[in-house]
Formats: C-alpha cells, sequence, structure tokens
C-alpha cells in the first residue's frame, strides 16, 4: 500500500473539541467502547470460522490485553478479532460512519453531556481521543493475502496510513495520553473502570503493565498447561514423621508424598467473567449461585430474600437478574441498583425508561441485545420498543410474587414485611401492576395472620349477606303521576370496610375491643399506606379502609336500646363548656365494655389530610384545621360517665372532664408538649385528691 496521508471525512474542524467535551459525561468511558470494539472483531472473527470463510487456528484462544505504560504515558488495546484491511481502515475510521459528520456537528455541538449521543454515527473509536492527543491503529486482518496497516492521527482532521508491521491478525490500538489524562494509564484506575464497564464482557480481558518484572507460582507438575513457561523443575522428597502406633510402640509415618512441581511464570487471570448467571438457563443455577452472583456484583453481604430470572427470546431478546433485597426500613434508605447491559457490556445504572420505575428499588442485572449500547434519553423515552420491555419486565415480576402466593404462601408471608414497600410503591406507581397484584396483597391482621384482600372481606360479605336476607321486604314499584316507572336514583355502590391499624400500642385500647366482639383490623403502620390504600380505593368500588378509630362500629354498642338524647344534650354542652371547644362533637352510646369510659374519633378523610400534610412537610399549619372532624363518644355504662352526668355541678367535674378527653385523645394520637405537662400534672392532682379524701 502506497504511503497515504490526507483528511477525515469532516467538513468541520470542530469535531474533536467536541467529542472531548460533549461526547460523554465520563471519560473512563472510552475504555468500554476500545474493549468493546475488541469484542466485536473477536465475535465477527468467530463466526466466520463457523460459517466456513476462515478456519481458526487449533490453539486460538480468544482475548483482549490492555497493557498500561506509566512511563511513556501510553495505553494499548489488543485483540486478535479479524482486523482490517486498508480499505476497511478507510472506510470504518477515515469516513466516520460513511460520513454525517457534518449533521452530527449542527445537531450536537450545543447539547449538554446529559445526552449520551455517540452511537449515532458510529463513534465508539474516536472517544479515545477524549484523553489522547495522538492516537495509532496497528491491524492486520484476516483475509488471505492482506497487509498490515498502521494509522495515526494527532486530534486533528489529517491522518497518515502507512503499511504496518504487525505480523498476526488483529488490532492495536496506541492512546498516547495527554497531561490531563495520565490517571489512565495507572493500574489500580485501569483495573476499576475495567470491573465498572467490562466485567461480564463476552471475551477474556486481561490487564498488564509494560516493563513490569514478572512474576511467578508454583504448581504442581501434572497440572501443567501447554501455554504454561517453566522457570524451575523442583522436586520434593516424602515428608515423614516418627509417630506412636495404638500399640504404644514409634514407628516412622508418611506424612507428606514425593512431589514434583514446577516453577512458572504466573498464568494471568481474566478480569472478567465470560459467563455471567444471567445468561445460563436458570434450570441450570442453583441457590448458592445466585446469592454468590448477588454478593460480587453488589457487595451486599445480606442475603437476597429471592430472585427473579428474566429469560425471554421473542419478541425481543432480554434475559436478566432482579433480587428482592432485605432491607430494615427503620435506618436504610430503600435505594437499589439495577444495571443495564447490552450483550454484556455495561451501559447505565438505573434508566428509568428502560426499568419500571419502582423495580429501581430492587437490586439486579438486565441484559437486553435490542437496545442501542449508545442512545439518548430523549430517544428511548419515545421508543414504543423499550416500553414494551419496561411492562415485560413488569409482568414477570408480577407473576412471580402471583405464583409465591399461590404455591408458596408459607413463604411469601414470610418475604412481605420486607418486600411490601417495593409491591406498595409499585402499585402506586404502575395502575396496571397494581390491578394484576389486587387480590394477592397481603395484610397482617391484630392476630399476627397475613390474609389478602379477598379473604378479609369474605367474613364482612357473609356478614352483610345476612343482614340483607333478615330485611328483605317485598319490592315495591315508584311510579310517576301518570303510571309509568319513574327512574330510580342512582346509588353510589355501597363499600364493605376493611379497618385498620396505624400504631398497636397507641391504639390498643380499640384493638382490644375489637378483639371481644370478634372483629378484625390490619396493621398498616408504613409512611407509603397512607397514599397505597387510596389508591386500592379508587380502583376497587365495592370496599373502603377505615382506621380503626374512624368511627364508632353498632357492634361495639350496647343492644339494649335506651334513649340517650338528653344525656347527649347534657354532656355536649358540659365537654365543650369545659374544654373550650365549640367545634368538638360530643355524643352519648351505651357500650358493650364498660370499662371504656370515652373514645375519640377522627373522620378517615380528616385523618388522612393530616397525614398527606405530614407527609407534605405541611406540619407548620394549623393542627385544629380538622377539629370539627373529631368526634368523642362517652359511653352511658362507664361509672365515671354516670358520675359526671349526675354530678355535673361538683368542683371536681372539670378536671374529670379534661382528663377523660386527654384519655382518649392518647389512644388516638399523641398529646401536645403543652397538653401532656396539663395531663401529668391534672393525673397527679387526682392522686392527691383521692388520697385526701381517704385520709
Amino acid at each position: 500500500m502506497a504511503n497515504k496521508h490526507g483528511n477525515l471525512s469532516i467538513d468541520s474542524d470542530n469535531l474533536f473539541p467536541i467529542i472531548k467535551k460533549w461526547l460523554y459525561s465520563d471519560h473512563d468511558i472510552f475504555y468500554r467502547e476500545l474493549i468493546s470494539n475488541g469484542c466485536d472483531a473477536i465475535t465477527k472473527l468467530k463466526k466466520l470460522d463457523m460459517m466456513g470463510e476462515y478456519t481458526l487456528p487449533a490453539d486460538y484462544k480468544p482475548k483482549i490485553q490492555v497493557i498500561i505504560n506509566p512511563e511513556e504515558k501510553t495505553l494499548k488495546f489488543i485483540d486478535n478479532g479479524l482486523g482490517m484491511t486498508a480499505d476497511e481502515v478507510e472506510e470504518y475510521i477515515n469516513q466516520i460512519a460513511f460520513s454525517g459528520a457534518t449533521d452530527f456537528i449542527e445537531k450536537y455541538k450545543d447539547k449538554s453531556n446529559d445526552d449520551q449521543i455517540i452511537g449515532h454515527f458510529g463513534l465508539g473509536f474516536y472517544s479515545a481521543f477524549m484523553v489522547a492527543d495522538e492516537v495509532t491503529i496497528d491491524t492486520l486482518s484476516y483475509k488471505e493475502g492482506a497487509t498490515p496497516v498502521h494509522w495515526s492521527c494527532d486530534g486533528g482532521t489529517e491522518f497518515d496510513m502507512v503499511d504496518g508491521d504487525m505480523d498476526e491478525v488483529g488490532t492495536e490500538i496506541t492512546l498516547f495520553l495527554n497531561e490531563d489524562c495520565l490517571e489512565f494509564a495507572n493500574e489500580y484506575r485501569a483495573r476499576e473502570i475495567i470491573e465498572k464497564y467490562c466485567s461480564f464482557m463476552p471475551t477474556e480481558i486481561y490487564l498488564s503493565k509494560a516493563n513490569a518484572p514478572e512474576e511467578y507460582e508454583t504448581i504442581d507438575k501434572e497440572d501443567k498447561l501447554d501455554t504454561d513457561t517453566v522457570i524451575e523443575e523442583i522436586h520434593e522428597e516424602a515428608k515423614t514423621e516418627e509417630k506412636e502406633n495404638e500399640n504404644g510402640e514409634k514407628e516412622v509415618v508418611e506424612v507428606s508424598p514425593v512431589k514434583d512441581k514446577l516453577k512458572i511464570v504466573k498464568r494471568p487471570v481474566p478480569l472478567n467473567d465470560t459467563n455471567p448467571l444471567w445468561t445460563k438457563n436458570p434450570s441450570e443455577c442453583t441457590d448458592e449461585e445466585y446469592k454468590e452472583f448477588y454478593r460480587k456484583v453488589f457487595m451486599d453481604y445480606k442475603e437476597p430474600l429471592f430472585w427473579i430470572h428474566l429469560n425471554m427470546d421473542y419478541p425481543f431478546n432480554l434475559k436478566g437478574i432482579l433480587y428482592f433485597p432485605k432491607i430494615n426500613t427503620e435506618y436504610d434508605s430503600i435505594e437499589g441498583t439495577i444495571k443495564l447491559y447490552n450483550n454484556q457490556v455495561f451501559i447505565a445504572d438505573n434508566i428509568k425508561e428502560v426499568i419500571p420505575e419502582f423495580l429501581m428499588l430492587l437490586k439486579g442485572v438486565i441484559d437486553c441485545p435490542d437496545l442501542p449500547l449508545n442512545v439518548s434519553r430523549s430517544a428511548l423515552q419515545n421508543d414504543g420498543f423499550v416500553k414494551k420491555i419496561s411492562e415485560y419486565i413488569t409482568k414477570k415480576v408480577a407473576d412471580k410474587l402471583i405464583g409465591m402466593c399461590k404455591t408458596e404462601k408459607e413463604s411469601y408471608e414470610k418475604y412481605w414485611d420486607d418486600i411490601s414497600p417495593f409491591i406498595k410503591f409499585g402499585c402506586l406507581k404502575d395502575t396496571k401492576f397494581c390491578d394484576k397484584m389486587n387480590d394477592y396483597i397481603l395484610f397482617k391482621d391484630i392476630n399476627d395472620k397475613y390474609q389478602t384482600l379477598p379473604e378479609l372481606l369474605v367474613p364482612v360479605e357473609e356478614e352483610k349477606a345476612e343482614e340483607n336476607e333478615e330485611t328483605t321486604t317485598e319490592e315495591t314499584t315508584v311510579e310517576n303521576a301518570d303510571g309509568t316507572p319513574a327512574d330510580e336514583e342512582e346509588k353510589e355502590p355501597e363499600r364493605s370496610t376493611v379497618y385498620y391499624v396505624t400504631d398497636k400500642i397507641q391504639q390498643g385500647q380499640y384493638i382490644s375491643m375489637f378483639k371481644e366482639q370478634g372483629m378484625n383490623a390490619v396493621i398498616l403502620d408504613h409512611n407509603i399506606d397512607t397514599s397505597f390504600i387510596t389508591q386500592l380505593e379508587q380502583r376497587n368500588e365495592h370496599y373502603q379502609f377505615k382506621r380503626i378509630d374512624a368511627d364508632l362500629t353498632d357492634a361495639l354498642k350496647s343492644e339494649d336500646a335506651q334513649d340517650l338524647t338528653e344525656a347527649t344534650t347534657t354532656l355536649s354542652d358540659l365537654f365543650k363548656k369545659t374544654l373550650n371547644n365549640d367545634k368538638l362533637t360530643v355524643q352519648v352510646e351505651s357500650l358493650k365494655n364498660a370499662d371504656v369510659a370515652s373514645i375519640l374519633t377522627l373522620s378517615e378523610q380528616g385523618r388522612r389530610m393530616q397525614d398527606m400534610m405530614k407527609m407534605y412537610s405541611m406540619g407548620d399549619m394549623d393542627p385544629n384545621m380538622f377539629a370539627a372532624d373529631q368526634t368523642l363518644t362517652l359511653n352511658a355504662n362507664n361509672a365515671l360517665v354516670k358520675y359526671i352526668l349526675e354530678n355535673k355541678e361538683s368542683a371536681h367535674v372539670p378536671m374529670f372532664v379534661e382528663q377523660l378527653y386527654d384519655l382518649a385523645m392518647l389512644s388516638n394520637q399523641p398529646l401536645s408538649t403543652d397538653a401532656m405537662s396539663k395531663f401529668i400534672k391534672r393525673s397527679n392532682d387526682i392522686m392527691l385528691l383521692l388520697a385526701n379524701e381517704n385520709k
């Protein structure tokens, strides 16, 4: 080939400054680009061999070598792939993916580095110029009679291309690093970057330091490989010891046999795993392998709860493993890591356009060769194919959870407390996921049993059916004045009530009352639960959630009917006046449990509004904003309530009224600092009053 000096097919001198400034947000990614190019070259060569168009040497071992040279400030990337001819260098390197450079300049010169654009014009190789003042290529094509090529460019638009001296098929790229990027020739930094981007690439990757002294290791002679360089043969005689036998006699015993060993040049160890677990069939993987992979990739030594192995070939190719990690919600932030790969080449963490947002709480890997290796976020957002991938992943997660609930209920229950934040967040973020999971969400009840919504609603529906049967009357037809049937007013569908508890200790009085009447309630004590149950109600018109102290259910009231109108009026006036609270609703009921003096209820809507205020840091708003929703129920069967009603003029009654109200409030929510101070002082005064009366 005649020596060639020419210009790259670029109509502007601005290409390389743009590459250096805007191509990637992380400059270290050039390692990934150059190594993945080498992997592609090796994959293509092996494919040609399979097709019979080329015959690989018998001792062929595909590999990529990265050689750092801090002294000379260079990096070398060497692959034994298919190489290039001079014409191919001209086509793939000099013309920059068949032109398009002008469009590239215009389209991306003002882009921020948030929008990664490499890949649009096949510019992977040119990422080298982000860190190098000069780049050379030495390559020899697999084609018979091919001439080696040497190409060089100093970062401008001019290049030199001459005959090279490479004698093995493959490509060697040398980067002469600029002064700002010498860190990339550091052995530890290089190892860190390769492990970040290339840990699972399909070709073995070896890192070495130029001119480093050779290292050695000792092996058994029978373990020698043809590729080993032997430095020394070592013969070890058998080792013996004098020991006492069972008869008490001393004898010489061989404790180590004769050994023939070899001192060899230390075998290079690849930095990557070419067959990661997700590429295997799930039936071939053991639980221990899944756990080991999890520890290795995520450096998390707490065992995952369980995992989902994704393995799909149609309508798109997608593999991966999603782990449900064990979290301590009290101390840990719920933050996961989903690593996205393309043919085992790392792309990025947590790309929300591909991974459903709620699954980013998990840890895992997803490999989708059908996704471009480098693509703009805006392109992903508008890609219907990407949306299908996201929907598929969501569906597989839901299928796994539903399957566990149906066939491994015991394990599902065991995991529930840990996985419920993931699932609830998923229900809030994805309505399809919510609808699919609706009947398989578990609720832990006040008896520490786990039940699904259908299981919880069965006794409620049965009770309602019995009530309807008792009150069934003969149907009548309502007619208009002209005798035609009148249109019945459309009624709101009747909802069954599921009661819930947010604090088992604080709401203990209500729980006891429920248990006494054989009633049930579920525990919802996570900060996501208020939004979660609202979402469920919106998507299910036949039930509603109410906190256990949201109203006074008829089941807690005595069946002995009595007129309490006068008592309600008297005590309502007394409590409102004493407490200086005109907005408070007071009612008197005969409760089955005479030990309960007072109960404070807050409407479900009012409570949820308060919870939303807290969630959105609106806690400085007036706490009495929803005071009108409070109802204080006094038990007509309780001795203290009877005393107050019969002795309303007593000097002690105001103190008892305040105490009853605060006790009811304490079972509902914490008292304010000022109210708690008054409550403690008043409690002491009541005890002192009792002590003085007993003197």
